[in-house]
């Protein structure tokens, strides 16, 4: 069985502990994820793909009461999504899976459609945050919606508009609890204010934080010269760059995937979790505000550099390897 989502194969020994039938049947869909144990854990929807249902609920709902929708995800699978829409108003909540530290679980998200003359258009309201100074993605002032879900989202509302008949909607997209959520997340260490991100490079949530270390630690230590990365840009070019060895998703659980390697491994994917883990002070009178930025600098190189060299010195089984989200190689150990 291989996850439709990551690629991972699950082994035969995982699949013969599951007693859940139906589980496994989620799991082979790439709605849930199986464990070392035989454990099934259900993946969330991200806020992406939340707001993608809420507005394109919104835009049929001009025509007929809608109670559920389907959703393309950037990853390509299609989710089905429950939402409450009326006369062009939609209600969609944020389910979050088997991912009880989740701070935006259960968090609403509301829609408002309108005809337009033609084309669809979409505003993004109150409880969405914004930049507030420019970073090498974002100018100051645009709304924390990241690119995969904006593709999903206009994607569904097109999709919607096609379904109605209509020439045009324009769609206001809220989140009433936004702005209080938002200031429980990371958003105002990163330069984001008045609401939280529209997130989601696969459309899911991962359990991985709080329940799959079993999982990830088993697959380290079974796993000869692993590869160990910590998100999905990192998972897509760690295959590319290490197409025969094993490489193991870990989220924000480096030091657990790093103790359960017995011998030499590479820690491979965006510089932002892997640097602050190598170096938890890279930022400090550096007068950048996140990694990201810092990435995007001519500082970048030397201040990276010299994190690198010390980690090495401290860990020297462990090849650390750099990318952008080009798959681009900006930084790697000595």
């Amino acid at each position: 069985m291989r996850d439709p989502v990551t690629g991972f194969v699950y082994p035969p020994g995982w699949i013969a502990k599951c007693t859940d039938p139906a589980g496994l049947a989620r799991v082979g869909q790439g709605f849930a994820v199986l464990t070392a144990s035989g454990t099934v854990l259900l993946r969330g929807n991200t806020t992406g793909t939340t707001a993608a249902a809420a507005c394109k609920a919104a835009v049929l709902s001009l025509d007929r009461g809608i109670d559920r929708v389907s959703v393309r995800l950037p990853c390509g699978l299609v989710a089905e999504v429950p939402v409450t829409a009326r006369a062009g108003r939609a209600f969609a909540k944020k389910y979050s899976g088997d991912y009880p530290s989740d701070v935006t679980a259960g968090i609403e998200f509301v829609a408002t459609a309108v005809p337009a003359p033609e084309g669809i258009r979409l505003v993004p309201g109150a409880g969405i945050g914004r930049f507030v100074r420019d970073t090498p993605r974002y100018k100051k002032g645009a709304p924390a919606i990241s690119e995969a879900p904006l593709a999903c989202i206009l994607a569904g509302m097109e999709e919607a508009l096609a379904g109605t008949g209509r020439a045009g909607a324009t769609v206001t997209l809220e989140i009433p609890a936004g702005e209080r959520v938002g200031n429980l997340t990371l958003n105002p260490k990163i330069g984001v204010k008045g609401g939280i991100s529209v997130l989601g490079t696969t459309g899911l949530v991962e359990p991985w934080d709080d329940h799959l270390e079993e999982s990830v630690q088993a697959r380290v230590a079974g796993a000869e010269n692993p590869v160990i990365t910590t998100g999905r840009v990192g998972l897509r070019y760690s295959r590319l760059l290490f197409p025969d060895r094993e490489v193991v998703l870990a989220g924000g659980k480096i030091k657990e995937a790093l103790a359960a390697a017995g011998g030499s491994v590479v820690l491979c994917g965006l510089p932002a979790l892997i640097l602050k883990y190598i170096e938890p002070d890279i930022l400090v009178r550096t007068g950048y505000a996140t990694v990201e930025e810092l990435a995007a600098s001519p500082d970048f190189k030397k201040i990276a550099g010299r994190a690198l060299l010390a980690y090495k010195a401290r860990s020297p089984q462990v090849r650390v390897v750099l990318v952008n989200r080009d798959g681009e190689i900006i930084g790697e150990s000595p």
